[in-house]
């Protein structure tokens, strides 16, 4: 089986749990009673559930195709930053989110900057874009900013994009809402992106 390992990464807040949520449902992963009275399904522990924010990472397996996609959820508010760092070794590739309202944040730095030393295939997902006030052409520009500030090389700067609702199960590689039917291109800029691990065994943090 065709095996690929990837962390989502982002700056708090913008949608990284939210987006976990719509490739497993619409992979039909099959969940528990209580996962499906949930809203944000890997957010299983009562503290991130009152706060709203993922503290622990988390691990799912989805089938796409042929393909058994490993994705591992990181917590996306700096006082984890360490569990973050621990975690992305664990992947091939990451999905880095940004608001396409607010742009790269420091989380956001700090999270590619490890992502980029550990030299993980990078595929950036403006998510948010349903807003009013969006403006994904601006934070795509910012987020290729950041990539060169650190440092990336032209390998790296060069990332595929994809643009996304993600409490809608939504995404493209078009920012025209419109265009967009479900989640299906997620899946596939992973396949097609995200290199096989190097081992063919995986193991759950």
């Amino acid at each position: 089986m065709n095996i690929r390992n990837v962390a989502i990464i982002a700056h708090v807040d913008h949608g990284k749990t939210t987006l976990v949520d719509a490739l497993l449902r619409q992979s039909h992963t099959k969940l528990n009673k209580e996962q499906e009275g949930q809203t944000t399904i890997l957010d299983s522990n009562e503290l991130e559930r009152e706060r709203g924010i993922t503290i622990f990472s988390k691990n799912a397996s989805v089938h796409y195709l042929d393909y058994k996609i490993n994705i591992i959820d990181t917590p996306g508010h700096a006082d984890f930053g360490g569990e973050v760092e621990r975690v992305l070794k664990m992947a091939d590739g990451a999905l880095l989110l940004v608001d396409a309202k607010e742009g790269p944040m420091p989380q956001t730095r700090f999270v590619l900057k490890k992502a980029l030393q550990l030299g993980l295939k990078i595929i950036v997902v403006i998510n948010k874009i349903d807003k009013a006030d969006a403006r994904p052409e601006y934070v795509l520009g910012k987020t290729f900013d950041l990539f060169v500030e650190l440092g990336a090389s032209e390998e790296y700067a060069f990332f595929p994009v994809l643009y996304a609702v993600g409490k809608d199960g939504i995404a493209g590689k078009d920012p025209e809402i419109g265009k967009m039917n479900d989640i299906t291109p997620v899946f596939e800029e992973i396949v097609k992106e995200t290199p096989m691990p190097p081992c063919k065994f995986w193991l759950p943090p």
